[in-house]
């Protein structure tokens, strides 16, 4: 499961607004939102998508909760 802080710290690196998150992950800009406030309240469906596009952009999360440039 994705946190919420990995999700901000993933956005951050690619220098991503909530909005081009939200575009690009084809969920809701609230949805997107509330995920980083607390991923706990949301489906698993959405989070799925977002990590998804995080990763289609080249970021992969870590077992130990951070987030990193594939290949590295």
């Amino acid at each position: 499961m994705v946190e919420s802080n990995q999700i901000r710290a993933a956005r951050a690196m690619l220098n991503w607004s909530q909005t081009q998150l939200a575009e690009v992950s084809k969920v809701s800009l609230p949805t997107i939102k509330r995920m980083e406030q607390d991923t706990s309240t949301s489906s698993f469906g959405y989070v799925k998508k977002v990590r998804e596009a995080l990763e289609k952009a080249g970021l992969r999360f870590t077992e130990s909760g951070g987030v990193e440039p594939k290949g590295k």
